[in-house]
């Protein structure tokens, strides 16, 4: 499941849903992220995210194959909002079901490394003092290059 959308998410929900994956599930993973005060700068009043519609959904859906790939995975959600947020909101939600705990982790960290530098988002920071786009950190492609 895979969704984009300007709208909050119930993690909750999210992670009901995964843990009714079936009687095989034996551990569900999450990841939920949030729009923080700083980033390339201080003073972050919010986020604008921008995305390809249509190619975001494609590549977010070759990421959680690959993930298949990779590890005993059951069910898998991702959710990345997309509009004006502001501090403190959800911005994206990563679930993965598996029979083991090891893969859940495993998976649901890959999915989120991937989803900092592969899937088309664009993301622009909002302060008192105007606003810039975030360029992607040598940080984040060091971490996805890792599962390579």
């Amino acid at each position: 499941m895979i969704r984009v959308q300007t709208e909050d998410f119930d993690p909750s929900a999210e992670y009901q849903a995964l843990r009714a994956t079936g009687n095989g599930t034996g551990a569900v993973a999450t990841f939920t992220g949030l729009v923080r005060d700083s980033g390339d700068r201080q003073g972050v009043t919010g986020l604008e995210l921008e995305h390809y519609p249509g190619m975001t959904e494609q590549v977010i859906q070759g990421l959680i194959d690959e993930s298949s790939r990779r590890w005993d995975v059951q069910s898998v959600r991702v959710i990345h909002r997309v509009g004006r947020l502001a501090t403190g909101d959800q911005i994206v939600f990563v679930g993965v079901a598996s029979a083991h705990r090891s893969d859940a982790f495993a998976a649901c960290e890959f999915l989120m490394d991937a989803l900092k530098t592969s899937a088309p988002f664009w993301k622009k920071e909002l302060t008192a003092s105007g606003e810039h786009w975030v360029e992607q950190k040598a940080s984040d492609r060091d971490r996805a290059n890792a599962w390579e």
